[in-house]
């Protein structure tokens, strides 16, 4: 084959043979379910951890009618307002293939909670990322936007965010994160680039989420809490209380219904 390198050769104005309606349909007629709405507020919970915890405290509820072959959704009431949670969407394909499936099924904004690697010596450990942009290091956005080095944040989700967030203790930062397919080639090379250029955490998801945001004009925010750095392995992966994670999602929850109104 003598074709361009085929991430960067995408018909990007061209429509989707296979969409995530006909996906959705073929389940609902399959496992025989309702067809109605899921909530207008979904978040992503990426580790998949708390949402765990949230079952196990029957604290959310099965949405029975979320029609998806890979996952299952979860609901709760936050501030009169019901949200989603999806757990263990980690990854920029399938966070994607799940946000598009929300937007499809009735969410009017998406919102991701990840774990996150500190970058920048500047970032608190633990703290708050609110992305407001990611380096596209990965390979799903290159299916919705023409190649470039970044991908912007929805400015109104990311203020929103930032605004519920700053109420709780941990320390909350704005600015842009890496987002890589591949943690296990992060090299110190591009770790101090990186760091010299600002860039706060590294992560998984953000690029590719964003550029479904940009190309959908879907509104979407993301929410890193950076829990580790290469070069210090005390107390690594520490995310605080079960309690403790559960206000940042309801932080979150509060930032998607301002988001709506």
């Amino acid at each position: 084959m003598n074709d361009p390198l085929p991430l960067l050769d995408h018909p990007l104005d061209s429509p989707s043979a296979f969409t995530a309606e006909a996906v959705m349909q073929a389940v609902r007629i399959e496992r025989k379910l309702l067809e109605e709405p899921i909530p207008q507020v979904c978040v992503l919970e990426f580790d998949g951890d708390l949402t765990d915890w949230l079952v196990s405290r029957n604290i959310v509820r099965k949405w029975n009618s979320w029609a998806c072959f890979h996952t299952t959704m979860f609901s709760f009431e936050e501030d009169g307002v019901e949200c989603g949670i999806v757990p263990r969407t980690i990854g920029g394909a399938y966070s994607v293939l799940i946000a598009e499936q929300m937007a499809a099924a009735g969410a009017r904004v998406v919102l991701g909670l990840t774990s996150a690697g500190r970058v920048s010596p500047q970032m608190p450990v633990p703290g708050l990322v609110v992305a407001t942009s990611a380096i596209r290091d990965e390979g799903t956005s290159y299916h919705y936007l023409s190649p470039a080095t970044t991908v912007e944040a929805p400015l109104r989700a990311a203020e929103s965010l930032k605004t519920e967030l700053m109420k709780l203790s941990l320390p909350v930062r704005s600015g842009t994160v890496w987002t890589t397919d591949a943690p296990y080639r992060e090299t110190e090379k591009q770790l101090v680039r990186y760091a010299e250029a600002g860039v706060l955490a590294v992560e998984m998801q953000a690029a590719s989420l964003f550029a479904f945001s940009v190309a959908r004009k879907f509104p979407l925010g993301i929410v890193a809490h950076v829990t580790n750095s290469v070069k210090e392995t005390s107390n690594s992966f520490e995310k605080g209380s079960h309690e403790e994670e559960f206000e940042i999602l309801q932080a979150i929850c509060r930032a998607g219904k301002n988001i709506l109104t």
